[in-house]
């Protein structure tokens, strides 16, 4: 079957929307490089299109009513949403779901160090990654820093112009004879990748030392890890830092810079993080574009999907379960056998990325089932691995139904495959939601680099996945 690039099927106008569209994904990319950045970000959008905290309307025992928009914050770092529909939210709901986590490096609780007259911070990387691809770009820190008495720093450092960029050497090319050796893999192994942050000393204090001297005293340890000191004592002045507080803290190390527009068409867009933003802005857009909906609409956004959805703060939690019931509690509807009813009779769109085909590697790929960049939103019957082990295999009814709905609004979609049989695979949250029951298929965006420091996705695809997902919560019904 061949599929359109779905750029030859637009209007002006809707050329016109698709550039807001890619401008407007660009800004929530550069806002939310982290979680909690992306939560701060979509929190403050949808307050401003009429969404109340649920925490406020449980506290004040409000009833939810057709048209309500509610939300709920786990940790910051996950989030749910929920406009109630005309029907019983018993009768199921119609949810997107994607995440908000993607590939980094995150700083250890004991990081800081000197070596060879760098000071260093020691990272572990988190999630799939090349980590050759992380060295000698150029790279900032976000994250928090929570102090004992409670006091939370946040940081952002390596975004501005005028702000310094850390980095993680490489060995020079002239040298690299054995290096070049080595497996990919192993080319750069994961203890390797600490990022250097200083090489200037703290400045002694020549009046103190001269003193010690008359005295007869020698200051022994004045140059003693004398850089690691500098960058201590600039934490210490800029941000009330101390070195134990990097204990509680969670740093994380990304690409420093802006999301850009690629081609001299300016048709793409190269960007970090796209795997799953990509997916997790769309699918906001379509949650806040929607008007009255027969059923109830829900969209949640997770973390930890990279490492598992594990954790408090994973899509494995009991977080959204927990909010359905909260809800339907507001909305007059809770017993345990009706949240049981909803979620299994609820119809769910995994939001998340698909692979894109790559001409410079054709052979990863089996060109009839995979994603093209220009061709539309991506369907995933299945992923998993090998024998599709670990995988939400989507039922054929509910393709049909999903088929039926995108044809009558004419949103543009394909189907693929996570790369060749047996050369690869990968998950997403699909299999932990169909464990309720109901129906669930992975859809989301073609990205070409994907996990790369800098991934790339087509403007068209971004815009036609936001035009499938509204067309998913005003149609379906399964």
């Amino acid at each position: 079957m061949d599929r359109k690039n779905v750029w030859a099927t637009y209007n002006g106008k809707q050329l016109e929307e698709l550039e807001c569209h890619a401008q407007e994904y660009m800004e929530f990319l550069n806002e939310g490089k982290t979680e909690r950045e992306c939560i701060d970000a979509i929190v403050n959008r949808i307050e401003k299109e009429g969404y109340q905290e649920l925490q406020t309307c449980i506290k004040e025992k409000r009833h939810l009513k057709t048209g309500d928009r509610v939300y709920a914050v786990w940790m910051n770092k996950s989030i749910v949403m929920f406009q109630i529909g005309k029907k019983p939210m018993a009768e199921g709901m119609n949810i997107l779901g994607a995440h908000i986590d993607s590939p980094r490096l995150d700083i250890k609780q004991n990081p800081l160090y000197e070596e060879g007259g760098f000071a260093y911070l020691d990272t572990h990387y988190y999630g799939g990654v090349k980590k050759y691809q992380w060295v000698t770009i150029p790279l900032a820190i976000h994250g928090v820093v929570v102090k004992k008495e409670g006091t939370t720093v946040e940081v952002n450092i390596g975004e501005a112009e005028d702000d310094p960029v850390f980095f993680v050497s490489d060995l020079l090319i002239h040298l690299a004879a054995e290096q070049l050796e080595k497996k990919a893999a192993k080319v750069i192994e994961g203890e390797a990748l600490d990022i250097i942050i200083g090489n200037k000393p703290l400045t002694v204090n020549k009046e103190k030392s001269e003193k010690k001297e008359k005295e007869g005293k020698k200051n022994k340890d004045a140059a003693k890890e004398a850089v690691k000191k500098g960058v201590l004592s600039i934490l210490k002045e800029s941000y009330e830092i101390e070195e134990e507080d990097f204990i509680s803290a969670e740093l994380e190390v990304v690409p420093a810079g802006k999301a850009r527009e690629a081609g001299f068409d300016r048709s793409m867009i190269l960007a970090y993080g796209q795997d799953d933003r990509v997916c997790a802005f769309s699918s906001l857009k379509a949650i806040l574009e929607i008007q009255e909906v027969e059923r109830t609409a829900c969209c949640i956004l997770v973390d930890k999907e990279e490492i598992g959805s594990v954790g408090a703060t994973g899509m494995e939690s009991r977080f959204f379960e927990n909010m359905v019931a909260e809800v339907m509690e507001l909305a007059g509807e809770y017993s345990e056998l009706n949240v049981r009813r909803c979620l299994a009779a609820s119809c769910m769109l995994s939001s998340d990325v698909s692979s894109a085909f790559d001409p410079s590697f054709a052979s990863s790929f089996d060109k009839k089932n995979v994603a093209f960049l220009g061709n539309g939103m991506v369907f995933n019957k299945f992923t998993g691995a090998r024998g599709k082990s670990g995988s939400n295999d989507a039922n054929a009814e509910y393709l049909a139904h999903i088929r039926a709905i995108f044809d009558k609004e004419k949103v543009q979609f394909q189907t693929a495959e996570l790369g060749r049989v047996d050369l690869g695979g990968g998950g997403t949250i699909a299999y932990i939601l169909a464990l309720y029951g109901m129906n669930v298929i992975d859809s989301g965006v073609a990205v070409l680099n994907m996990h790369a420091p800098w991934e790339a996705t087509s403007k068209a695809d971004v815009y036609e996945a936001k035009r499938g997902y509204v067309a998913f919560l005003e149609n379906a019904s399964l």
